[in-house]
């Protein structure tokens, strides 16, 4: 590699991030879709039951679900996310040679884009596309505030553990976006708090009232008349998810933990090679200009953080939720940076030997993978 790429690579390194990205949809597109393609069959046929949005919302527009419908639905809403977080990025930072290596190791990350693509048709990224919205979007009013209860309402119905996964995200911009840049008033408290209850009587209801009310012998029989090919028996073995209790999921979590708990110093070196990304983020916290705002955003990322520890109590696909909190991790950087700051923070180094070997292995891990590291 000639010298002068080696001490400025990110361009390059941006192009091989995008053919990674390509093999790894050739790869997904290669494995059997269970539970992606299983949640477009369920509906509301039954009654209120819980991770039943996107199925019926596929129902109103088709009555037999074809399996090329899950990488269909699931590219689209990956490319949709792609350019929303491209339009973040640009607003936030703007596209120059300086703001290149942050955007590699944000958009490059293997927690990111790249663990998406792998884990295509599954519901995290409608989580992670929602809150870039809110990112978009003014603040300045209680529109702000009911359109971010209005994502959360609508995330919790796609897979109630949204109210962990990516709620806590939403409240943490509505607050720094919002309440933290307009103040608080009687009024705004008030619908925000109302707000925050009524997403979460909504996932008391999705996780104890949201079982199945039929035998699994009549569910799996409705699937088959959803089923463009209901030969395809082999698609609906996850149907029983809808079936198993909170205390049945403990269980399977922590009977799996010992062997599952091995990913961990994986995870922990993941999340070291992000060193560069993580210091640019502490001294962007560190440069506000607000004290106050400086102790929130501190709590809410341990907030959030908390809330991907009880699900990794609760749930063990282990590299999904890491990836989503390092996915929250960077939404709320974009969120910090729209804070008044009382000095700039330094960008990432554009020529740095360590930075640059850093990026380049981030740049070639191609995803971090569902359950277990890669």
């Amino acid at each position: 590699m000639p010298t002068s790429i080696w001490q400025n690579p990110w361009r390059l390194l941006l192009a091989i991030n995008a053919a990674v990205i390509v093999g790894v949809f050739v790869h997904k597109i290669q494995l059997p879709p269970y539970v992606p393609y299983i949640h477009l069959l369920v509906d509301y046929h039954f009654g209120f039951i819980k991770r039943a949005l996107i199925g019926a919302v596929v129902a109103l527009f088709t009555d037999k679900v074809p399996v090329w419908l899950v990488f269909a639905l699931g590219g689209a809403t990956w490319l949709v996310t792609t350019a929303l977080y491209a339009k973040l990025f640009q607003k936030t930072f703007g596209f120059t040679a300086k703001t290149l290596p942050l955007f590699v190791f944000i958009a490059g990350s293997p927690f990111f884009l790249k663990n998406f693509m792998h884990t295509l048709g599954h519901f995290d990224i409608y989580g992670c596309a929602l809150a870039i919205i809110l990112l978009l979007m003014p603040a300045g009013s209680l529109v702000f505030v009911a359109t971010a209860a209005l994502f959360s309402i609508i995330l919790v119905l796609i897979h109630h553990i949204h109210l962990l996964m990516y709620v806590p995200t939403i409240i943490t911009i509505v607050v720094t976006r919002h309440y933290l840049a307009y103040g608080l008033s009687r009024g705004n408290v008030a619908f925000g708090i109302a707000a925050l209850a009524a997403v979460s009587a909504l996932f008391f209801a999705a996780q104890f009232l949201g079982t199945m009310p039929v035998p699994e012998a009549d569910f799996v029989a409705y699937l088959k008349t959803r089923m463009a090919d209901p030969s395809r028996t082999d698609l609906l073995q996850f149907s029983y998810i809808w079936y198993q209790p909170l205390a049945k999921e403990l269980s399977d979590t922590w009977g799996r933990l010992p062997h599952n708990s091995l990913g961990i110093p994986v995870f922990a070196l993941l999340i070291w090679l992000h060193t560069p990304l993580w210091r640019y983020f502490a001294n962007l916290i560190g440069g506000l200009a607000n004290q106050t705002h400086r102790r929130l955003v501190i709590a809410a990322l341990i907030g959030i953080s908390f809330a991907y520890l009880v699900m990794f109590a609760m749930v063990f696909d282990y590299s999904r939720w890491i990836s989503n909190w390092a996915v929250c991790m960077f939404l709320i950087l974009h969120a910090v940076k729209m804070l008044p700051a009382k000095q700039a923070a330094a960008l990432i180094p554009e020529e740095d030997q360590k930075t640059n070997i850093f990026g380049l292995i981030v740049t070639l891990i191609p995803r971090v993978g569902i359950v277990r590291p890669f």
